[in-house]
């Protein structure tokens, strides 16, 4: 057990959700007889569930802000329904298309933050009734018809990393791929230490940092093996290099910025944090603009892999973006969530739904088990709360609030937020 505490930090509750996650896919293998880890298996459940995973980045950013967001899925499905009709019926370049887009989830975004940060009304009345208006403008303006989006749009969707250099039998951009992702991990790992060290602060014993390099990089390089040895024309999807560029960006922002510290803030206690100097109103805001944003591109990634925009588009995505993130440790009363956590929260539920598939189980088994499955998570971090303990993810990554605690320990954004002292020197 003692081992155990330090490779974990401490603490072994704070690898749960990865532990579950592990858990189930272990599980699923052997119910499966190992088609779980095939790797036609495996880059289906990752491309058929990277919308969602989308949506969660941007929806975790709501939560902690203290807020929730009902209307990604229809914003979601009248952005693409708009994009699609636009390349078609204007001839508009896909990749115009896609700024489209972009712009045109700024734009929604911009509609609902000004209502819930300068208006006042509770984002879940904004947003339940966008879920309506934009629902009815996918309808309005599609008249209910599903449209073809052209071959080159489909690539962020629907494509792979292409084949380069010489025949070895993978996908040498997928090889590479993970090499660096690997490589990037080992490097940081290595800083950390020997930012540590330069600064006084305890050092894991080598040996805790070694395992963890063997465990996170053997992952990793097992990830890279399955993706590159896909049947011919797959490897990697486009889909995932996006989520990616996401994750690591607004990871950065969340847990690295003075705007993440605001976002935390304004969840946490958001009197305090005006009493601070946190502009709570252009926090809100933003993360309702951004949430909107991201909902107009996972609505574009989905249209790409689907071929088509249709009126059904995006039904139910938020009570999947919601569950992913409280399943991946944020609070209910906002405050504390992070962008991993919701990502790993993602994966759990849709490795849940790929091994039930696998099995067999119909689609209300299904949705009962996720049911209790969310259940069960939030209830556990609630219990956890009670007991005067941190939530599982909370402690994911260290240093994540970019402040330290007592003997050198990196405090969490959940601590930093809600110290005074830290919001002044920021404003």
């Amino acid at each position: 057990m003692d081992a155990l505490k330090k490779l974990f930090g401490g603490n072994t509750r704070q690898f749960g959700m990865i532990f579950a996650l592990v858990a189930l896919i272990v599980l699923f293998q052997i119910l499966t007889g190992g088609l779980t880890l095939t790797p036609d298996n495996v880059i289906n459940l990752f491309n058929g569930n990277s919308y969602i995973l989308i949506l969660a980045i941007g929806m975790v950013l709501v939560i902690i802000a203290g807020h929730i967001d009902l209307s990604v899925g229809s914003v979601a499905a009248a952005v693409g329904i708009i994009v699609a009709l636009a390349i078609r019926d204007w001839g508009l370049p896909s990749w115009v298309g896609f700024l489209l887009g972009l712009a045109i989830g700024a734009v929604i975004g911009a509609w609902q933050g000004f209502w819930v940060a300068y208006v006042g009304i509770p984002a879940f009345i904004v947003t339940l009734a966008g879920m309506l208006i934009f629902r009815g403008v996918n309808q309005y303006i599609g008249k209910s018809n599903t449209i073809p989006v052209p071959r080159d749009f489909q690539t962020i969707g629907a494509g792979f990393l292409p084949e380069v250099g010489p025949d070895t039998g993978y996908n040498n951009l997928t090889l590479l791929l993970g090499l660096l992702g690997a490589a990037a991990v080992v490097f940081f790992e290595v800083r950390n230490r020997r930012i540590a060290k330069e600064l006084g602060a305890e050092v894991p014993e080598l040996w805790v940092t070694v395992t963890k390099l063997v465990l996170v990089c053997g992952a990793i390089l097992y990830a890279t093996y399955l993706f590159a040895t896909g049947r011919p024309g797959t490897s990697f999807p486009v889909s995932g290099i996006i989520l990616g560029i996401l994750v690591l960006l607004y990871g950065f922002i969340s847990a690295k910025t003075v705007i993440g510290r605001h976002i935390y803030a304004v969840g946490g206690n958001r009197h305090a944090a005006e009493l601070s100097g946190v502009q709570s109103k252009k926090v809100n805001f933003l993360v309702m603009m951004n949430m909107a944003i991201l909902a107009a591109l996972a609505g574009m990634v989905f249209v790409a892999r689907s071929t088509a925009s249709g009126p059904f588009d995006g039904t139910g995505w938020e009570l999947d973006a919601i569950a992913a993130v409280f399943i991946g440790g944020a609070a209910v009363t906002g405050g504390v969530g992070t962008v991993i956590g919701s990502i790993v929260g993602g994966l759990v539920m849709a490795v849940l739904n790929n091994g039930l598939q696998l099995l067999g189980v119909g689609a209300d088994l299904t949705a009962i088990i996720k049911g209790l499955v969310l259940l069960a998570a939030v209830a556990f971090d609630v219990y956890n709360k009670m007991q005067g303990k941190r939530s599982i993810i909370g402690l994911l990554i260290r240093g994540g609030g970019g402040g330290t605690g007592t003997k050198g320990t990196p405090l969490q954004p959940d601590e930093t937020t809600k110290t005074s002292e830290v919001l002044a020197k920021d404003a």
